[in-house]
């Protein structure tokens, strides 16, 4: 077999959905099918995936695909959904490997907090309920759908647990709009990270984005919805511009840290859908493109006022030597109450996941081609605006 992806086109992975859902056909607004173009040529283009891999990247197209079929036919049939108010959401952003994930689960475990579980982004229709939120069946559904992580991804629950009941984050999210940095990371899909980061209209993916979330809480509130994906910075000023009220965690650490970890991460999943993936390659492409849109985001921040939305900078040092006090300061900087019942979860929580519980993350500059000073003179005006220190270990 060539290094195309014969069995997946845009027809199709439209005709597979559309039998998978018994014939919905609606996709809704937005360029949907050519962005699905777009990966799918670039997947054929680039991707040098194996027999696996073409397996799993016609499933993620037909999957997110699905899905957006039953997000529009769900809004149609349950007209409330579109009545939901998004107040005051809170984001957590940042470059990759910078705590946002430890972050996110222990933010979910406070009760008035909501976080999206992967299980109802694997399968959001119908909308998930409070009565069954513990006990849905697609709970074992989704979990069923990872793989023996000891055999294909070894050490992965180290850099990144996995779990149907775990916290999900909207880079995921962003796949039902085909326009997601997610892609490249799974698979080596540069042509169409390049239309990503230089062309990609950011407006209809956070216009969806407000209808996932209305869908999500529609039979099962908290009091704030808590997300977090490092892809909000391709679309800052758009998230801003959807949600003017955001409360936003900006998480930042040395970037030889977060980028020869996120490389790391990047390798080991492209792995297991390619024979043939660079880890040289990986870091420098992935570096060049993370400096851009870190600094476009410091630019946006910089350039107007945003009187009803409130930032806040985390130093991953600081969250690591106390964890449960940076929660505390993050909930005085956005003016969220914390409750005695919130407060003891979230203890609970991080008493149970110290750092190491799924093993060692183990990685090193020289594996990936980086050069410590390099990266670090290419980031310095971002270590500069954030006053970073260095990571010695």
């Amino acid at each position: 077999m060539s290094d195309g992806v014969e069995s997946l086109g845009v027809e199709g992975v439209l005709a597979t959905a559309l039998e998978r859902t018994g014939g919905l056909a609606d996709l809704g607004d937005g360029p949907y099918v050519e962005l699905l173009g777009r990966f799918v040529d670039s997947l054929a283009a680039d991707g040098r995936l194996n027999d696996i891999g073409r397996l799993i990247a016609n499933e993620r197209a037909v999957l997110h695909t699905v899905n957006r079929l039953h997000y529009v036919d769900d809004r149609a049939r349950f007209p409330e959904i579109a009545e939901q108010q998004i107040v005051r959401p809170v984001f957590i952003i940042g470059m990759p490997r910078t705590g946002t994930t430890i972050l996110h689960d222990i933010l979910a475990r406070d009760p008035a907090n909501r976080a999206p579980m992967t299980w109802e982004v694997m399968f959001p229709s119908p909308p998930p309920q409070t009565a069954t939120f513990q006990s849905d069946p697609r709970i074992e559904q989704c979990e069923a759908t990872f793989p023996d992580r000891d055999m294909q991804l070894p050490g992965f629950d180290a850099i990144h647990p996995m779990g149907a009941q775990l916290t999900q984050e909207c880079v995921v999210l962003m796949g039902e709009t085909m326009c997601t940095p997610l892609f490249h990371n799974q698979f080596r899909v540069p042509t169409y990270e390049d239309w990503i980061d230089d062309e990609a209209d950011w407006s209809h993916v956070y216009s969806f984005h407000r209808r996932q979330l209305q869908h999500l809480q529609s039979r099962h509130a908290g009091d704030r919805w808590v997300l977090k994906t490092g892809a909000h910075l391709w679309g800052l000023e758009h998230l801003l511009a959807t949600y003017p009220d955001a409360r936003i965690v900006f998480t930042h650490r040395d970037p030889v840290k977060s980028m020869t970890s996120y490389a790391s991460l990047t390798t080991i999943v492209r792995r297991v859908g390619s024979d043939d993936v660079d880890p040289v390659e990986v870091a420098g492409d992935w570096i060049s493109r993370l400096r851009r849109v870190l600094l476009r985001g410091i630019e946006i921040r910089q350039a107007r006022d945003y009187p009803d939305a409130i930032f806040y900078d985390l130093h991953f040092s600081d969250f690591i030597a106390d964890q449960f006090r940076e929660v505390e300061k993050i909930y005085e900087a956005l003016g969220l109450p914390m409750t005695g019942a919130g407060a003891d979860q979230m203890k609970a929580f991080i008493d149970d996941n110290p750092p190491g519980k799924h093993g060692i993350h183990r990685y090193e500059p020289e594996e990936f081609g980086v050069d410590p000073d390099v990266v670090r003179s290419q980031f310095r005006p971002y270590i500069d605006h954030f006053d970073l220190s260095e990571e010695k270990s």
